[in-house]
């Protein structure tokens, strides 16, 4: 098997031809990603069997963690967006934030709707809000459109259960610690929601924007506050007590069961049920059609990630960790060095072909065979590598990603103006990521 100068050159090209095939020949990244891993394997020379077996149990291995999870999640999601909670935690948040602080609601809002919803979806069941409130809180629009732009993308990159970050960990090896992970990307997040918001508050105001006409939001018939808050609260505070009994090492039968129902399958699991209170009384039509919808969602998803496992899964089986441990020692520089490598890598993927999503799979599934070598092996290290990863994943969100247009389109800004403003406010969300995950580790 080769090793090597030649073994860092082929799997380089190996990342340089998923850029090309996902973002200019446009071929579908589960088919870029395939095909790099068998070439990869090809080309370094890895008997033909160790080939199959590595992709296999690449892609096997993940979905078994994260098949289930990312399925529940995504059902969630879309239950909370047909049954109008969404909706109604937007309508909690405003309230609790206020109107005279409107760009800091909409941001807020964006933030906690994003952590179970795409933010593709959230963006556009909340535009009638955004609209409601410019209107009610006489605001340019374009500040409480770029606030809440800001607010879905930060915890889509940054906080499980999102399909992304949870992917990463899965990846990197940091399955057992999803609650540290959603700690620390709650920590995160404050920071590059306020940069964010800033942003959006100055800048807004110097745009206009087309006048979109909106759905009512206040003629909805909305979810009480608990039904629409549980299938959120309930699987985030079921995962945040299993950390804690990890933490401890609580040793005892109670201690066994809250391990058991903290775990992201089960806890999710658990939302997933509390979601269906919201299910319409007299519609049970509603059952498969929204859970159905779910599985859809979910699929595409699925598929991409398992290649990613797989691709981590080759990369595993080559010498490449061995010959990076012989390279670099595992001092303070060389995490540092790591975890900006990491947020450069996501942020390559994501500029060229344009979903976050995307970008934290495949850069987790590069990086993954390092991260042990480099002494990445504490809950809080692993969770700063997946920070990373979602930073990069940030910069920057322009023309390839779908994302991109729905904020354009459903805000009415100009594309010029969109370029000059939401995709700037991308990457200075990306770098705030960046800069407060490198102060983190500094004092891991």
């Amino acid at each position: 098997m080769l090793n090597g100068i030649a073994l860092i050159g082929i799997i380089i090209v190996a990342i340089v031809f998923i850029v090309l095939a996902s973002s200019k020949w446009k071929w579908h990244p589960f088919l870029a990603i395939l095909t790099a891993t068998i070439g990869v394997g090809l080309a370094v020379q890895m008997p033909l069997n160790t080939i199959i077996q590595s992709i296999n149990n690449g892609f096997g291995s993940l979905m078994g963690y994260i098949g289930l999870i990312v399925v529940m999640g995504s059902i969630i999601g879309v239950i909370l967006e047909k049954s109008g909670a969404a909706m109604k935690i937007a309508q909690l948040i405003l309230q609790l934030v206020g109107k005279k602080r409107p760009a800091l609601a909409m941001s807020f809002i964006g933030a906690t709707v994003s952590i179970p919803v795409f933010c593709d979806s959230g963006f556009i069941i909340l535009a009638g809000l955004n609209n409601a409130l410019a209107k009610t809180a006489k605001v340019k629009k374009a500040s409480l459109a770029l606030a809440l732009a800001s607010g879905l993308y930060t915890t889509h990159t940054l906080i499980p259960p999102t399909p992304g970050p949870i992917t990463a960990a899965g990846n990197i090896g940091a399955s057992d610690y999803i609650g540290t992970i959603m700690i620390i990307g709650f920590i995160v997040s404050i920071p590059t929601l306020l940069v964010a918001w800033l942003f959006a508050k100055t800048k807004g105001q110097t745009l206009e924007t087309e006048d979109l006409t909106a759905e009512d939001w206040k003629a909805l018939n909305l979810p009480s506050a608990w039904k629409a808050l549980l299938p959120i609260l309930l699987p985030i505070v079921l995962i945040a007590v299993g950390t804690v009994a990890k933490f401890w090492k609580w040793e005892s039968a109670l201690a066994e069961i809250l391990l058991f129902l903290g775990h992201p399958l089960v806890a999710l699991f658990i939302g997933m049920f509390s979601a269906f209170l919201l299910f319409p009384a007299k519609g049970k039509t509603y059952w498969n059609d929204w859970i159905g919808e779910g599985i859809k969602l979910a699929g595409p998803i699925l598929i991409i990630t398992g290649a990613g496992g797989a691709f981590g899964g080759l990369l595993k089986a080559t010498p490449m960790a061995d010959l990076i441990q012989d390279w670099i020692t595992g001092n303070a520089f060389s995490g540092f060095t790591f975890l900006i490598i990491a947020f450069l890598i996501a942020a390559l993927l994501k500029t060229s072909q344009g979903s976050s999503t995307n970008a934290l799979v495949i850069t987790s599934s590069i990086l993954a065979p390092l991260v042990p070598t480099l002494g990445f092996d504490t809950a809080y290290e692993l969770a700063l590598v997946v920070m990373a990863l979602g930073g990069g994943a940030m910069t920057v969100s322009h023309a390839n990603d779908s994302y991109f247009w729905v904020v354009t389109q459903f805000s009415g800004i100009q594309l010029q103006d969109a370029y000059r403003s939401y995709t700037l406010m991308t990457g200075l969300q990306g770098l705030t990521v960046l800069l407060i995950t490198l102060v983190l580790y500094a004092f891991a």
